[in-house]
């Protein structure tokens, strides 16, 4: 007993029969001119009407169709079997290898976000690598525990949950400090680099000599070290006009030359005028070529005299 699936199979057997059949009947037979059909007696009339080249090309348009033939009756029956079996006859098949990889790399990038996340959290909210060492550079008359408190990070706490600019603004505010760089440095160490202020000038207060630095930044009140410069000026500070010409005139000075320097006076920015320890006097005048005047105030003090006028570059004068 047959089921419907073999019914595709009965109909290609007698689509084969009939082309064999029809191929049978075309070996016998052929076109000759006219129209007129010629029959094979035997070989010798065979021989007779058509030569080997006429048959090798008939023989070989014989086996190109019945190859023809033979693809056309096998995809009639595949096409017949997907009819009975209900699929589409150009449904794509999926590949299953593209498939896999792409399960796999989806699935190594979950697993990697999971590590990525899980590690950050342990570090963040776990004292494993946590602030246990302090490390401070750069001091010079400031004391580590002055550093310390003024950063106010308790022990342990973790390298991830410290606000590194929040730490740097609390040290600058030491009047000492200049500027101030914390880093993190794993596994346990947190690095705060500061720059101490360096004085300058001084000038005197009723509370005490104060310290200034080359902004004109009064941050310490302390004794001045010895041969610092006297600042005479109204009212110094780093938004003081003719305090800031004062400054910029003593860094521009040459260090040998710096060294003789005992006070400078700025009543205004176009005035200035530097005393050295041995009584000589400096009139240097605006800040104006400042660089020009330091150079040649440096020869013009190898020469005898008591006053010594700078304040037009061009022509300067010993008296």
């Amino acid at each position: 007993m047959t089921g419907p699936t073999d019914e595709p199979d009965v109909a290609d057997d007698a689509v084969v029969a009939d082309d064999l059949a029809d191929g049978a009947a075309h070996d016998v037979s052929g076109d000759v001119p006219g129209g007129e059909v010629a029959t094979t007696d035997g070989p010798d009339d065979e021989a007779d009407f058509e030569g080997p080249r006429r048959r090798a090309r008939r023989e070989r348009e014989e086996r190109r169709a019945a190859q023809e033939r033979a693809t056309a009756i096998e995809n009639a029956r595949r096409e017949a079997k997907r009819r009975v079996a209900g699929r589409p006859a150009d449904a794509p098949k999926p590949s299953a290898r593209g498939l896999i990889r792409g399960l796999k790399a989806l699935m190594w990038s979950a697993l990697i976000s999971v590590l990525v996340v899980g590690a950050g959290l342990l570090l963040y909210f776990t004292p494993i690598m946590s602030a246990r060492v302090m490390a401070i550079t750069g001091l010079v008359t400031l004391t580590q525990d002055e550093v310390q408190q003024a950063a106010a990070v308790p022990t342990d706490t973790p390298l991830l949950q410290i606000d590194t600019d929040a730490v740097a603004d609390r040290v600058a505010t030491i009047r000492r400090v200049a500027s101030a760089r914390v880093q993190r440095e794993y596994p346990s160490t947190l690095r705060i680099t500061i720059v101490e202020r360096i004085p300058v000038v001084v000038k005197d207060y009723p509370d005490g000599s104060h310290l200034f630095d080359r902004d004109g930044v009064d941050f310490a009140t302390a004794p001045p070290p010895p041969g610092l410069p006297y600042l005479d000026a109204d009212t110094p500070g780093p938004s003081d006009l003719p305090t800031l010409a004062a400054l910029q005139v003593l860094t521009a000075l040459r260090p040998e030359v710096a060294s003789q320097v005992s006070r400078i006076a700025a009543p205004s920015v176009a005035s200035i005028t530097l005393t050295l320890f041995d009584g000589r006097q400096v009139i240097w005048g605006t800040t104006d070529r400042t660089d020009e005047k330091a150079l040649k105030l440096g020869a013009l003090l190898t020469q005898p005299g008591t006053t010594y006028d700078l304040s037009s570059p061009d022509l300067p004068t010993v008296k």
